[in-house]
């Protein structure tokens, strides 16, 4: 499984475990010949389009960010005069059949998330470039972001909109009765992992049942350890995964292994978070959609994060995990120039705030929107992604999902059930990326 939970707007507290898990699974090739999403009806049967509207392609299945995404439209078309006809499919349906729609006739404008699986259809020409809509946006959004949203060609192909970050999250309540302190090196982070197990806590909390939660713990090891550059090689492979960088940031997981929940293949996610709420964890290592888990208003406010601590100085914590959504333009839009405004109008400070209202699991990935209604941690998360000099996507978004999916996943899973083969292990992972790449 891996359509991350992380590829998703995050569901709003009390959610069905079935509506998030929705968003999770389905691994299908990107090449896959899956029968065509087609595109929205909207007058575009064969006849010129309507100058009037924009067809859209959207995953937003879920209630709350579909009806987040409405209320953007409508203001869009209240100021333009321009409508957006929406095409809205299942979440894991898009995601799996991405790659037909795009090659058949799709919607002008088109949900889809930032790194390499934009670069991808980028590459191949499935997408415009959309370097005219950022000379108007550019200024609103911060540097790291802009790199974020770029093809390999380094034209933009893409508008984000909004985005969390990866932390480690913890209770105050707890730090402060055992008087811990918040590590910033990993030798100030393992020696607080053993303090918790000698006080009777489960240093960090564990659920990887999904297969998706341990790809963000390797990234994690894997960037502070060698830096974002290797990241972005790695998972786009071209860097070797019997490189002895690899083994090193394995070697660094092996270390803290054993302060990790017992019994974790076998755990979910959401089960895990509830050992943080219930005070028999110390820490845990998730997107900040944590939070949904955290029903009592009281627990909420007690829950705070602290950036994964430096392992190489060289890098110390300048690259921040964080998922990225927005929207791409298709091919060839039959509507251009409405598209172009109203990619123009999702680019702004605005569009972002109406968004937030009704999703307040999530910041705007712009530095100009209005951050006075922010909660503390959304005020925190998004000072530690405006403030980070890389922001990485999350290794299901910054590799082939179906490398990740069919090998990375599985790998991971054994890894952490047997840490003692990690060599074989790598070995078995890197012959089958070359074959995976190579198609």
């Amino acid at each position: 499984m891996h359509h991350s939970s992380l590829g998703q707007p995050m569901p709003a507290p009390g959610t069905s475990r079935r509506t998030l898990l929705r968003g999770i699974g389905g691994a299908a090739a990107l090449g896959a010949g899956i029968p065509l999403l087609g595109a929205c009806g909207g007058g575009s049967g064969g006849t010129a389009a309507d100058p009037k509207t924009v067809t859209l392609g959207s995953n937003a299945s879920d209630a709350v960010p579909k009806k987040a995404f409405a209320e953007i439209y409508a203001a869009f078309a209240k100021k333009s005069g321009v409508k957006v006809d929406v095409n809205t499919k299942d979440h894991n349906t898009f995601q799996e059949q991405i790659n037909s729609y795009l090659q058949g006739t799709p919607d002008d404008v088109f949900h889809w998330f930032a790194g390499y699986r934009m670069q991808f259809f980028a590459a191949k020409g499935l997408a415009t470039p959309i370097d005219d809509v950022w000379k108007t946006i550019g200024g609103n959004f911060p540097e790291a972001m802009k790199a974020l949203s770029k093809g390999e060609d380094g034209k933009y192909y893409f508008v984000p909109l909004y985005t969390y970050p990866w932390a480690l999250f913890y209770r105050k309540s707890v730090f402060q009765e055992k008087g811990y302190e918040v590590p910033t090196t990993w030798d100030q982070f393992v020696t607080l992992c053993k303090q918790m197990k000698k006080d009777g806590l489960v240093p960090i909390a564990f659920g990887d049942k999904d297969a998706w939660p341990a790809l963000g713990t390797f990234d994690q090891i894997n960037f502070r350890t060698n830096g974002y550059d290797f990241h972005v090689e790695l998972m786009a492979g071209k860097a070797s995964w019997t490189d002895a960088k690899v083994r090193k940031a394995f070697d660094h997981w092996t270390e803290i292994l054993p302060y990790h929940q017992e019994g974790a293949v076998g755990r979910t996610w959401q089960d895990a978070a509830q050992t943080l709420v219930s005070k028999k964890a110390g820490m845990y290592l998730l997107g900040t959609f944590v939070g949904q888990q955290f029903t009592n208003q009281a627990d909420l406010e007690d829950l705070d994060f602290f950036a994964f601590p430096e392992i190489d100085p060289a890098y110390g914590q300048d690259t921040v995990e964080a998922p990225t959504d927005g929207y791409m333009l298709s091919k060839s839009p039959k509507n251009h120039e409405g598209a172009v405004k109203l990619l123009e109008f999702l680019g702004t400070p605005e569009a972002e705030e109406i968004y937030l209202k009704a999703d307040p699991n999530v910041v705007a990935a712009s530095t100009k929107a209005d951050t006075s209604s922010y909660t503390p941690l959304q005020k925190k998360a998004y000072e530690m992604i405006s403030g980070a000099q890389h922001l990485t996507q999350y290794m299901d978004r910054d590799s082939r999902p179906d490398f990740t999916s069919t090998v990375m996943q599985p790998a991971l899973q054994k890894f952490i059930r047997d840490p003692k083969g990690v060599d074989s292990l790598l070995s078995s992972i890197e012959r089958q990326k070359k074959t995976i790449f190579a198609s």
